[in-house]
């Protein structure tokens, strides 16, 4: 991982950061909507690597709801911090590494993650493009 500081985060920080993006891999093997939108800040962004742009807690949970449990295949996705940069002590971009493991060949995503901070410690994904890597 490479990581560069607009403003120095706590190691801390970029453990729990990494946490959520494990967080992230975990609910989407698992289909798992509920603990999927348990990282989102109630006004987030969530655009999908398809285009759709979600706002608000609400619209992406009734899409994620929907999608994520019927979602269809047949091998492993892993998530892995591939740049950290902290724009803020409490705001951070953060470039994931998305892969699809399937006997077809692995396909990749690279999604950007803002996340902040709340006044409770924890970090949230606040604003997210996932984006689909054409070959």
């Amino acid at each position: 991982m490479s990581e560069q500081h607009g403003a120095v985060g706590a190691p801390t920080d970029v453990e729990a950061i990494r946490r959520v993006v494990a967080t992230v891999e975990r609910t989407q093997r698992a289909k798992d909507p509920e603990g999927f939108l348990a990282l989102f800040h109630p006004d987030a962004l969530w655009t999908t690597a398809h285009g759709k742009v979600l706002i608000g807690l609400d619209a992406i949970g009734e899409f994620t709801r929907a999608v994520l449990p019927a979602s269809n295949w047949d091998g492993q996705v892993s998530y892995e911090v591939a740049h950290l940069q902290f724009l803020r002590p409490d705001v951070a971009a953060v470039k994931v590494r998305q892969v699809y493991h399937s006997a077809q060949g692995d396909s990749e995503g690279a999604p950007l993650y803002v996340m902040t901070r709340g006044d409770d410690g924890r970090w949230l994904l606040a604003a997210c493009q996932n984006t689909e890597v054409k070959a």
